[in-house]
């Protein structure tokens, strides 16, 4: 491998393992919580690992249905689940040291950049991609891609941002939260909820450890504030779009048409708390947030829908990709070919896609699926009753639009995202800190800590 690789892994698994494990002669061996394997003695064998137990429960099923229909090529995969760090750490120690590592890999979006420098480790999966190609979110392919181009990764699921209301808040009210085109108009139904309500209800929290909202406001003007993939991209955390999702939120806050959110975001124990109570009427969230209501607020049913989200300016873009799973074949698999074209098909095919909708709750990634009656508004599917709308409704129009922005994630990923989730968003939600003295602060703060 070449230095500058070397350099880069090093550093992420010494940073990943701070406080457990610093050098690699100090290490001790991470065990997986879960092993099983499927498929026949006699067919290729594979490992995979993975950090999530029911995406190898998934990519079983999937082994199962590929050796079914491809008896002249049958395969055998041991999967391996381990701890989200562990993994991680591990996978990263088993590359730089030649050995070790799995054929097959899940490798979490914000891990990905540690994977992708000069002489990547991973096998390019552009031509096992192609016969998808033309159907996947194109968002979703980049984001796990080289600065060249190659397809390193087969992503999990789009992600897709919307806007979940509390319909049964806003219809006990007489509010038309339908008609909320534009943040103005957003910020105007805010001002007549916290009227009606006697300010008992907030229109929505804002975050102080999570960039959901900044993501969704980048993609809407077209920036990224990691600039992007290649040698040359430039961390500007200062864009119009984050001066001024920021500088609306502060003024919500002001106003008080929106609280902060319990224990940093809406992903929480305690800001699910805050939602099942009633204190927020709405908030933007990917897609996989459905999964949230089936798990933790299953008495919800019937009270919630889903938009798309609101834009600054009409004709702008009105989701953003938000988290995922990217997953990989190593350069120490040997039969790349084969595990490539499985690892492809059982992701993005009709028949993988299924599964992904159906078994994980995902959005699947392949579009060609979305208008699908049988797969997209089958009334078997729990999310399809959850809500007031058939998720797939808004993910068509969505694609309609070509709505779904991307933002990357990068090398310089984990400095930004500690700055702001840390420090940026306390002390101008918080603090109250003028939004535009954070912002200068957190540009010095990680320039000088990316160098």
């Amino acid at each position: 491998m070449k230095k500058k690789w070397l350099t880069m892994l090093l550093a992420a698994s010494m940073v990943a393992s701070m406080g457990t494990v610093a050098f690699a002669e100090e290490e001790t061996e991470a065990a997986p919580s879960a092993v099983t394997t499927v498929g026949p003695e006699d067919g290729t064998h594979f490992e995979l690992w993975s950090f999530v137990d029911v995406h190898n429960e998934f990519y079983a099923n999937m082994v199962n249905e590929w050796n079914e229909q491809n008896p002249d090529k049958q395969i055998q995969i041991t999967f391996s689940t381990y701890p989200y760090s562990d993994m991680h750490n591990k996978l990263m120690m088993s590359l730089q040291a030649g050995s070790g590592a799995p054929d097959m890999c899940d490798i979490e979006i914000g891990q990905f950049p540690n994977y992708v420098g000069e002489d990547c480790p991973l096998y390019d999966m552009t031509d096992a991609l192609a016969p998808y190609e033309d159907s996947l979110v194109k968002a979703r392919l980049d984001v796990y891609s080289r600065a060249d181009g190659a397809r390193i990764g087969v992503p999990t699921h789009v992600g897709a941002t919307v806007m979940y209301w509390n319909a049964d808040i806003f219809e006990q009210y007489g509010l038309d939260y339908k008609s909320v085109k534009t943040w103005d108009d957003y910020t105007a139904l805010g001002e007549q909820l916290k009227e009606a309500s006697n300010g008992e209800v907030y229109l929505t929290s804002v975050d102080t450890g999570g960039t959901d909202w900044l993501w969704l406001a980048m993609a809407e003007y077209g920036e990224d504030w990691t600039g992007g993939l290649g040698e040359d991209a430039e961390v500007n955390v200062q864009l119009d779009s984050v001066q001024k999702m920021l500088t609306m939120q502060q003024e919500w806050l002001n106003d008080g048409i929106a609280m902060i959110s319990t224990d940093g975001h809406t992903d929480t124990d305690g800001c699910r708390a805050q939602i099942v109570d009633g204190k927020i009427a709405s908030f933007p969230k990917a897609m996989w947030y459905m999964s949230r209501f089936t798990n933790y607020m299953p008495d919800e049913k019937g009270k919630w829908d889903i938009t798309t989200c609101p834009v600054f300016e009409e004709g702008q873009k009105c989701s953003v990709g938000i988290g995922g799973t990217g997953t990989v074949v190593t350069n120490e698999c040997e039969n790349p070919e084969l595990a490539a074209e499985w690892l492809a098909w059982a992701k993005c095919s009709e028949e993988g896609e299924k599964h992904i909708w159906n078994d994980l709750g995902f959005d699947v990634c392949n579009e060609s699926l979305w208008s699908d009656e049988a797969f997209a508004y089958d009334e078997s599917n729990q999310y399809n009753t959850f809500f007031r709308v058939k998720p797939y409704e808004v993910l068509n129009e969505l694609a309609a639009d070509d709505a779904i922005g991307t933002i990357y994630t990068t090398s310089n990923s984990p400095a930004l995202n500690e700055q702001i989730n840390t420090y940026t968003l306390n002390e101008i939600f918080v603090d109250g800190m003028d939004v535009a003295d954070a912002l200068q602060e957190a540009q010095d703060a990680i320039e000088s800590e990316i160098g």
